[in-house]
């Protein structure tokens, strides 16, 4: 029995929805008394955890439900809510019982807060009692643990790296961060590379595979933990890459669902799953993006960079309106001569801090690229693997790494400058 006193959402946002697993492929019907129940059940209807359930909201409790069920067939879960007391409540459920294909599952939603009306509705066969007020998150985790086994693998955090607008580095950034979850924590990470068609992963990392992730693609239906690691090409000892073709001898033209496959596969092979999300916007991207557990957009700081991470950091709150909102990264930072916006005006429009600051540096990103190494493995001490270690700790929970002063690459030379007066007048 779950007796909820009103800190069920807070704890729910607060980290209790990471761990609700996705629900599998049922149906479920609610019969609702009262608008707050009903508002709650919506809620988890929209929660990206449901995306392959289909839930269906009534008004009217137990009765209504009995009656509809005369001449319908009933679905995998029942949700109830009925407000009378102990006596009426057992006596309603005896007519549902008439009604209601055995197979099915039963939870009630109570306004009783009566251990021993629990024990007996537990008896009858209802699977669980709620007591009301419940929140959005209370119903996903009865769902889940009703329909997920409690012996199933847990599945690995999807982290997606999406740009504001192309060439702002965002696939830089999702190569190097990949890079620095498995070295700092030694977690197996699996970086898939999206962008089929020019994605850099394996030039980043000096890879050339046979094979990588347009068969897994298009052969969806052989998609297993066996085929996935003939797929992978592993690039340390904990980071493997699933990289892209990056030839353009066809079109990649896919259904919103093509990756779900791939990823769920990825999932259950690794804890920490990065994708390298190109800056398109389509059916399958839009999707990618939905059902992640987090998101990182990079963006540089100008006026249409902003425009469009606004539009983004909007349409994925809509989209995924019981998650953590995006996470912002600014990039490129300190162009010489190049007129730029400030962080706190670029951020305060998307109503978010930006989790790091990385500035332009192109002797030491260019000489990384060109030799297919992470920026930790070219100058370990460059102020952007910082940046990269603290994004690496906040997006997997490990922790907020402590927040470094911007870097600036000329930094060091001004240092340098004010020191020469100095020297010289103490040479003097």
């Amino acid at each position: 029995m779950v007796d909820v006193n009103g800190t069920g959402e807070d704890a729910a946002m607060d980290g209790e929805l990471e761990r609700v697993r996705p629900i599998p492929r049922i149906s479920i019907q609610a019969f609702c008394e009262t608008e707050a129940v009903a508002e709650a059940v919506e809620q988890a209807a929209a929660d990206r955890r449901m995306v392959k359930a289909h839930l269906r909201v009534h008004m009217g409790g137990i009765r209504a439900a009995a009656e509809h069920y005369a001449s319908a067939p009933t679905p995998n879960l029942v949700m109830l809510e009925s407000r009378v007391g102990a006596p009426q409540l057992l006596e309603d459920l005896e007519a549902l019982a008439d009604v209601c294909d055995p197979g099915s599952k039963v939870v009630i939603i109570g306004h009783t807060n009566d251990v021993t009306l629990y024990r007996e509705l537990i008896r009858r066969g209802i699977s669980e009692y709620l007591v009301s007020p419940v929140s959005m998150g209370d119903i996903l985790s009865v769902i889940a643990n009703l329909f997920v086994a409690p012996d199933a693998e847990p599945l690995g955090r999807t982290l997606a790296f999406v740009g504001a607008k192309g060439g702002v580095g965002s696939s830089t950034i999702a190569h190097n961060v990949a890079w620095s979850i498995s070295q700092l924590f030694s977690t197996d990470v699996v970086l898939a590379d999206l962008d089929l068609p020019f994605g850099t992963a394996n030039i980043n990392f000096d890879q050339d595979p046979p094979q990588g992730i347009a068969e897994a693609i298009f052969s969806a239906d052989r998609m297993d933990d066996v085929f996935l690691d003939r797929l992978l090409t592993k690039c340390t000892d904990h980071l493997s890459l699933l990289a892209a073709p990056s030839i353009l001898d066809r079109t990649y033209d896919f259904s919103a669902d093509a990756f779900n496959p791939l990823i769920e596969t990825a999932q259950r092979g690794a804890p920490i799953v990065v994708l390298d999300v190109p800056h398109t916007w389509n059916e399958w991207t839009k999707t990618v993006l939905a059902l992640s557990d987090e998101i990182v957009i990079t963006a540089t700081p100008d006026l249409p960079n902003l425009r469009n991470a606004k539009n983004l950091v909007e349409m994925l709150k809509r989209m995924r309106p019981n998650d953590r909102s995006p996470r912002l990264i600014l990039n490129q930072l300190a162009i010489p001569k190049r007129p730029e916006i400030s962080s706190f005006e670029f951020a305060e429009p998307l109503e978010m801090e930006p989790l790091a600051e990385i500035a332009f540096d192109p002797a030491v990103f260019g000489a990384a690229a060109n030799n297919g190494r992470m920026i930790g493995e070219t100058d370990p001490k460059h102020s952007a693997v910082e940046a990269f270690h603290r994004v690496a700790h906040a997006i997997t929970g490990r922790g907020e790494a402590k927040r470094a002063k911007r870097a600036s690459p000329f930094d060091l030379f001004t240092r340098l400058r004010r020191r020469q007066p100095a020297l010289a007048a103490k040479n003097g």
